[in-house]
């Protein structure tokens, strides 16, 4: 699975791993292949933190490419954040970046908000690549 995060600025690496296991709930974190968020959270020491301990690769999504899946109606379980929107031009993080780090999977669990973390997963699809579709949108 994809594990999609989002969070505000300056949390803790223990916030971070509260809101992943209540997001896991009975799956494993060992089903995790990879973390993935927008560029502008991708050097948030808590989120290298988590992937350090936990030695997950982390992918970062650019707006552009996260606006691409939000396009879908349909890609989405969760309403759009309206901070999310009027902070960086998207209307989430933790679902559409799951989704892409999955290769345009289905999400398995819709976000997650758990004090200021947003935590979702989707699983790996065998369908095209949605993160072929993505990087031509950033081109």
């Amino acid at each position: 699975m994809a594990l999609g995060i989002g969070c505000r600025s300056g949390l803790s690496l223990a916030q971070i791993e509260a809101a992943v296991q209540a997001a896991l709930g009975a799956w494993a974190l060992a089903q995790v292949k990879v973390v993935a968020t927008l560029d502008a959270k991708a050097a948030e020491p808590a989120l290298l933190a988590f992937c350090a301990a936990h030695a997950l690769p982390l992918r970062a999504w650019s707006r552009e490419q996260v606006a691409v899946i939000e396009a879908d109606a349909d890609a989405l379980l969760s309403a759009p954040s309206a901070a999310t929107q009027a902070r960086f031009g998207v209307a989430g993080v933790c679902e559409p970046c799951a989704r892409l780090a999955a290769d345009g999977g289905p999400l398995v669990r819709a976000k997650l908000a758990l004090d200021g973390v947003t935590v979702a997963l989707a699983a790996f699809s065998d369908a095209t690549p949605i993160t072929d579709i993505a990087a031509r949108a950033s081109t």
